[in-house]
């Protein structure tokens, strides 16, 4: 049984020339079967049926090879993969030439499809035993010597693996992440190999820049314009071939990326080590308007040509967009959830604040951003994870990203957003799009759309302006003329007036059920005919006799101006007909019946009325006097005894203060009472008594106490002073200084020493 790593083993075989048994390493070349694999070529679209069958013949070979080399024992499996190179150069022509998930379907028979779904498998299988170094306790390789073999040998580089992630990353995400960890686990030169194809993947995007006729500030090359040199050709006068060339680059360089990152999401790191976020906004704010401005505007022999450059233009929007909210939730976000220190949070934090301050002038690219993935709910994760967050530079973010969407003439609609959770999985596509003709390994992936409930086709949108509502239509019409205004319109009411993303959903079908079932010629409703303002009018004056709105004859003998003609004063001040016409209503009230006439045959009147009126129930309550004695009025309710306090709870002042005011009320009552005489002239001894006692009065009540000149000057000297004396000495030294002439002589020795006084 094989305890050691296969690099350390040594097989004993005969040779097939010489027949003698000989010993070789288990990883020898000379172990290899002399097999030759088939290169792959694609499926085409329109093939002839002989084409059909070259292709079938072509792919069960390379089909039974792999067959064939994924039952191989452990040590003969890594003999052939190591040192046949014409299976390396079978796999990496089915990694350049297979179908991605945007192209057409090729499979123009069942026939294809099933081969195309059977080989798929075989070489995704291959590459998963190639990228796994221990099958079982028996047979496996040292890491290190693994690391070695896959990195000297090329049997994995970054190419590959970008390109395994496209093709492989539906439904089957998790093996082929662990595939990816593992390989940059056991060999860490993979990073270095990363860090050197970032710039690469930079220089893609500045080569669709120049072949747009755009260059950015960062560019790689970093050289201006000269002045005689003429610039690149724009979107819109290149020629059709160099258009279809240049979207579908961006498509597929748009999806690996996303496809590598959300598989292998620790790359996020490399990428931002050289500001990747940063060259890719700037990179979407200037290719991507002017290439969708194209595919606008630009005549195109085939309409269907067309509708497939605006899906993958779309798509590479919605990519660029997804693989900046994982760089920015992989680098920023889940780290402070995954941390709990608060100074390693604050560095994350602060790294989420520089980001997008430097992304706020990329108006499209933020307004874009926040549609898809809301910053808002970032804001608050990171006010929620971190107390220290620096609020005026989080409103300054997000009021940015408000001056974004004002700026491009759009308003955030209030349909629900699709965030992805931590987990990759969930986010990986926003629209059911077809992936290629993988089946289950390939896979479908859907973004589960949002529809507003109450929907009404009729209805011209939601706050907007007749004159923003007639744009939107004619920017949709202008790409689309043959589709109806009504329809129209209730698509932009459907999507939250988004006329980029009504377009693209018909240039998809991707329509919701309920659109679908309209009619696409649907004219625009015709607006209901408000009533005339004459005709709908309410006033108290209504068909009466001078009504001209209601009557085409009026009588013209009963308007006149001022005094009537042939009528004097006298004659209209003596008309009482009016008085008449009143007197018989008051003369009704003057007349009580006792008995109430009944006919004959009203026999209800006469059950009524036959007996007399029983009045005791009334008169039994006449005698009781309820409520006559309440006390209702204000006076008599302030006139009930006053609120005192219990003489158990006074204390002595109470009880002083209590007497005093009731002596002093007596007084006054007595004063009051007393028969005053007319002086002229009062006594000033009675005055200055009253004063006094008043004044008294008043500091007892307060509480203080009046001085006492005795106090001060105590007992002779030498017999002891007692202590109220001592008291008072102490409390005139320390209040002297409120009294006037306190320190005469001070202030005359500083005048003397100013010079204000001669000496």
């Amino acid at each position: 049984m094989q305890k050691a790593p296969l690099d350390e083993l040594q097989v004993t075989e005969r040779d097939g020339c010489t027949g003698r048994e000989r010993t070789l390493s288990a990883l020898h070349p000379e172990r290899m079967e002399e097999r030759c694999f088939v290169m792959y070529r694609p499926p085409t679209l329109e093939g002839s049926p002989a084409q059909v069958e070259e292709y079938l013949e072509q792919a069960q070979f390379i089909a039974e090879d792999l067959d064939w080399l994924l039952a191989l024992p452990h040590d003969k499996f890594w003999c052939q993969v190591v040192f046949d190179v014409s299976l390396q150069q079978c796999l990496d022509s089915y990694l350049r030439l297979a179908p991605r998930g945007l192209d057409c379907n090729l499979a123009t028979s069942p026939r294809v499809s099933d081969m195309q779904r059977h080989l798929h498998r075989c070489v995704f299988m291959t590459f998963l035993r190639m990228a796994t170094h221990k099958e079982s306790r028996e047979h496996f390789l040292s890491p290190a010597v693994f690391g070695e073999i896959i990195y000297n040998n090329f049997l994995f580089d970054i190419p590959k693996i970008l390109d395994l992630c496209v093709l492989f990353g539906k439904g089957n995400g998790m093996l082929l992440n662990k595939m990816i960890e593992n390989i940059f686990t056991q060999q860490p030169g993979y990073y270095s190999d990363l860090d050197e194809t970032v710039p690469t993947i930079l220089q893609v995007l500045d080569t669709i820049l120049q072949k747009c006729g755009l260059q950015t500030e960062g560019a790689s090359n970093g050289q201006p314009l000269k002045l005689g040199a003429q610039s690149a050709p724009g979107p819109m006068d290149m020629s059709v071939k160099d258009l279809v060339d240049l979207a579908l680059y961006l498509c597929d360089t748009c999806t690996t990326l996303f496809s590598f990152l959300d598989i292998f999401p620790p790359a996020s790191t490399t990428f931002q080590k050289h500001s990747f976020l940063l060259r890719l906004a700037s990179f979407y704010e200037l290719c991507v308007p002017e290439l969708e401005n194209a595919v606008r505007k630009r005549k195109f022999e085939e309409k269907s040509l067309q509708e497939d450059l605006w899906r993958r233009l779309s798509h590479s929007r919605r990519k660029m967009v997804e693989i900046s909210h994982l760089l920015i939730n992989h680098t920023c976000l889940q780290p402070i959830l995954e941390n709990s220190s608060s100074e390693t949070i604050q560095v994350f934090v602060e790294d989420f604040l520089q980001l997008f301050t430097a992304l706020l002038q990329e108006k499209r690219f933020l307004a874009d951003y926040d549609e898809q993935f809301p910053v808002a709910d970032d804001v608050s994760l990171l006010q929620q994870a971190s107390p220290l967050l620096d609020e005026t530079r989080a409103s300054y973010i997000l009021q940015g990203i408000d001056c974004a969407w004002e700026s491009l003439g759009r308003k955030k609609h209030s349909l629900p957003s699709v965030r992805s959770s931590p987990a990759p999985e969930l986010s990986s596509e926003t629209r059911s799009e077809r992936e290629g003709p993988h089946g289950a390994t390939g896979g479908t992936g859907a973004q589960q759309e949002f529809y507003s409930e109450d929907y009404d086709p009729g209805a011209p949108g939601c706050a907007l302006s007749a004159g923003e509502l007639e744009s939107l239509v004619f920017q949709v019409r202008d790409l689309l003329p043959d589709l109806g205004e009504g329809f129209i319109m209730a698509c932009l009411q459907e999507y939250g007036n988004n006329s980029e993303r009504v377009i693209n959903n018909i240039l998809e079908g991707k329509l919701s059920p309920r659109l679908e079932k309209l009619d696409h010629s649907l004219p625009r409703p015709v607006k209901e005919q408000l009533p005339e303002v004459l005709k709908s009018r309410s006033n108290v004056f209504d068909d009466d006799e001078f009504d001209v709105f209601t009557r085409d004859v009026l009588d013209t003998s009963r308007i006149w101006k001022g005094r009537r003609q042939g009528e004097s004063a006298r004659a209209l001040v003596n008309n009482k007909q009016h008085v008449e016409e009143q007197r018989g209503r008051y003369r009704a009230y003057e007349v009580v019946m006792e008995e109430v006439p009944v006919r004959e045959g009203e026999e209800g009147g006469a059950a009524f009325y036959s007996e007399d009126y029983d009045d005791e129930y009334d008169d039994t309550y006449d005698g009781g006097q309820v409520g006559a004695n309440d006390l209702d009025e204000g006076s008599e309710l302030l006139a009930r005894r006053p609120f005192t306090t219990p003489r158990v709870l006074r204390d002595g002042r109470e009880e002083e203060e209590l007497k005093e005011e009731r002596d002093y009320k007596e007084e006054e009552e007595e004063k009051d009472t007393a028969v005053t005489r007319d002086q002229f002239v009062q006594d000033p001894a009675v005055l200055r008594e009253r004063a006094e006692a008043r004044r008294a009065a008043n500091y007892n009540r307060r509480g203080f106490k009046a001085d006492t000149p005795g106090s001060v000057v105590g007992a002779a000297k030498g017999r002891g002073q007692n202590k109220e004396t001592v008291q008072e000495r102490r409390k005139k030294e320390a209040n002297k200084s409120g009294r006037a002439n306190h320190n005469r002589r001070a202030m005359a020795d500083r005048k003397r020493n100013k010079g204000m006084i001669p000496s």
